[in-house]
């Protein structure tokens, strides 16, 4: 007789072990909330170090002092963290109702930047997309990339495309954007421009418009584009530099293409490892806005391949986490405006990298949360501050926050529990809404309550099952307890075997 050999369970693929992974993880309740909190600080300590690092010589020339320049972009960081810190206490309902005054300040700002002597900008940098407060330059373009999202967001929620008449939400959306996005092609800054109509098309296709509609943005946009090259003047040679670097021969190195060129050498200087932090030979006036609009090239020199790597990875899993974010979300206002929000600064982050790897023509548009810049990082801070709300307001969060409490983070810097969709005001709804939860009954939240509904819903239309528990004395069909009194007042009728009351 034979011993037979026990059966060990067959191994389990890498596919199989990367799904198990990915189930578990999306399981965890508040893991993008934390997730996008450590890829946002990451990315603002990359900056800030890099802040030092590529400002030094523009500093020491300006004022006499190499941390100047530095010294200033850590106070406008820490501003833009008191602006994160009040876009996670407000509530995403409360935020909604301040989007069209923010609109129309957006809109006026625009205006305001065309009008000689307030707008500077055109005799510096060719675009006149700035308006000076004191040592500070506001941009209002990147103010309404910011709030094009979210009045998109507020607009077209719980709305669908029926018609191309002005008066459809997706029309007036359009008409909108479009008027805003003129106004910021009249300041002559073409990368803002192109930046600021992503958002909106990206806003339209999340939303469920027409696919004409960006079928027609998108014949428009190539036309513009075709115009800016042969129209001549320097933006044409930006686009005849980016095919010379495609061919890998930059014809004017000291002229049109010296920009481009001194960023692909400070890449090749950096090699893997980088020549090391604050050594960097192409900030020393070699390379043009090595603090701004260049910066990837500066990380590249000093960290190396690893480096860039670094800031990739971190941009990538940022839109990663950001649109999972809004898959997640509780309605379609929250949804819609993770995603916009996800987009429009990972869309900004990956031209500013293209172009300086030569993927893209040049733009001038800076990278979020690492370039030296005034207005950008205080408002690109703060609409993370938005985008990690939406991610707080996850049912699976809520249901978690009710049952453990608030995390640390919240604890430490007062952040209070964020608020019910039941709770919230009513929706609009459409093709595209999501169902309203039913409203919790008393002493029922998060998971336990919608269970307890559903088995109430269910006994109620088909009667309960011969199977199931039968409930114990002073407990009722949810599981809750009885008042001490009912439940005497059950027992003495029992004892008296009647179903009456003295």
């Amino acid at each position: 007789m034979t011993a037979t050999r026990p059966q060990t369970p067959a191994s389990k693929t890498l596919g199989q072990r990367v799904q198990e992974i990915r189930q578990h993880y999306r399981a965890q309740p508040g893991l993008d909330y934390q997730l996008l909190r450590i890829i946002i600080f990451s990315l603002i300590g990359i900056g800030v170090l890099m802040a030092f690092s590529a400002s030094m010589a523009t500093s020491f020339t300006e004022t006499s002092n190499v941390w100047s320049e530095a010294i200033r972009q850590c106070l406008l960081v820490f501003g833009g963290l008191v602006l994160f810190w009040l876009a996670l206490r407000i509530s995403p309902y409360t935020l909604r109702k301040l989007v069209p005054w923010l609109l129309l300040l957006s809109i006026l700002l625009l205006i305001a930047v065309l009008i000689p002597g307030i707008g500077t900008g055109r005799e510096t940098v060719g675009s006149q997309s700035w308006i000076s407060i004191g040592s500070v330059g506001f941009q209002p373009s990147e103010f309404a990339r910011v709030t094009v999202a979210m009045y998109g967001a507020t607009a077209l929620a719980g709305k669908s495309h029926r018609s191309l008449h002005p008066t459809d939400p997706f029309m007036m959306y359009s008409i909108i954007s479009g008027l805003m996005f003129f106004l910021i092609v009249a300041q002559s800054d073409l990368g803002m421009a192109v930046s600021f109509a992503m958002v909106v098309v990206f806003t339209l296709i999340f939303a469920g418009v027409d696919w004409r509609v960006p079928a027609v943005v998108l014949v428009l946009g190539t036309l513009g584009l075709l115009a800016v090259f042969l129209s001549g003047g320097f933006r044409s040679h930006r686009f005849h530099t980016y095919f010379d670097a495609i061919r890998g021969n930059i014809e004017d190195t000291q002229g049109t293409g010296f920009q481009a060129y001194q960023g692909f050498l400070s890449l090749a200087d950096g090699g893997f490892w980088g020549v090391g932090l604050g050594q960097s030979r192409a900030k020393w006036f070699y390379l043009p806005e090595a603090k701004n609009d260049f910066v990837f090239a500066i990380i590249g020199e000093e960290l190396g391949l690893w480096g860039g790597v670094l800031v990739i990875f971190l941009f990538a899993a940022l839109g990663y986490i950001g649109l999972r974010t809004a898959k997640n979300a509780q309605d379609q206002f929250q949804s819609l405006l993770a995603a916009t929000l996800t987009v429009g600064v990972v869309i900004q982050a990956f031209i500013n990298i293209g172009y300086v790897i030569g993927l893209l023509p040049v733009t001038g548009i800076q990278l979020p949360m690492i370039s030296a810049g005034g207005t950008a990082a205080l408002i690109t801070i703060g609409s993370m501050g938005v985008l990690c709300n939406v991610a707080r307001h996850e049912p699976l969060q809520i249901s978690a926050m009710q049952n453990f409490g608030r995390p640390l983070f919240d604890r430490l810097f007062f952040i209070p529990e964020p608020q019910l969709a039941g709770d919230a005001p009513k929706r609009k709804t459409g093709r595209h809404a999501s169902p309203t939860p039913a409203k919790r009954g008393k002493g029922q939240s998060g998971v336990v309550g919608q269970l307890a509904r559903r088995n109430a819903e269910r006994e109620e239309r088909f009667g309960r099952p011969v199977t199931s528990r039968q409930p114990r004395a002073g407990e009722n069909n949810t599981g809750s307890t009885a008042p001490r009194g009912e439940y005497r007042q059950r027992g003495a009728d029992r004892r008296d075997g009647r179903g009456e009351r003295r």
